[in-house]
């Protein structure tokens, strides 16, 4: 998306579901370069360039609010449309089929479930703390960043089954090897933070917006 003259800032409707301190996202993002606003209701998202599903809380409570404001249809259209998509951590694990967490129906747009972490008692869970990520190279998300050096911060006691792999974008380790991020055509998500992952989290949503 190339922007006119006026060099306008790319526009983030950033979901506000009514779970968790939105500001932290909304503030990381306009930190890069863009006009990010929280949306509670679909009809707010006006001309957005791209749509930001931020996630905390329990994933039973996400899905009941998504439904009961219509931002399940928006999500799934939206991505059935390959327009930008950005999510975050439950932003992540809602965009499959099913979750082990309260055993919940989740938005089934891609084929796959989300897991409880069943590992070494050695290991706390949640998997809480900075992690590396693991990546091939050529995504434009990834651009100067170091795959198995650079690190994000996680926070979270499932993680996502894709039955596609290809979608997989990241790799990370905790007690074996997970998927921490995919990539569907113009979507993304991850299962850490980047708001939340200082320098390196700031540079990957940079890339994002390059992207749009």
């Amino acid at each position: 998306m190339s922007k006119d003259a006026s060099n306008l800032k790319p526009k983030l409707a950033v979901i506000d579901y009514g779970m968790g301190n939105l500001r932290s996202v909304v503030r990381a993002w306009e930190h890069v370069g863009a006009d990010a606003y929280l949306v509670s209701e679909p009809e707010q998202i006006g001309s957005a360039d791209a749509l930001i599903f931020p996630g905390q809380g329990a994933i039973v409570d996400t899905m009941r609010l998504l439904q009961a404001t219509g931002f399940d249809h928006v999500i799934r259209d939206w991505i059935a449309a390959d327009r930008p998509f950005f999510g975050i951590c439950l932003g992540l694990q809602a965009l499959f089929e099913h979750s082990e967490e309260g055993d919940t129906a989740a938005l089934g747009i891609f084929k796959g479930s989300v897991k409880r972490f069943v590992i070494d008692p050695a290991l706390k869970i949640p998997h809480m703390g900075w992690n590396a990520v693991t990546f091939a190279p050529g995504a434009p998300l990834t651009e100067g960043l170091v795959s198995g050096q650079d690190q994000f911060y996680f926070v979270h006691s499932y993680y996502i089954q894709p039955q596609d792999p290809s979608i997989a974008l990241f790799h990370s380790d905790y007690g074996g090897q997970f998927v921490s991020g995919i990539r569907f055509g113009n979507c993304y998500a991850t299962q850490f933070h980047p708001e939340k992952s200082q320098a390196k989290g700031l540079h990957l949503y940079r890339n994002f917006l390059r992207s749009l």
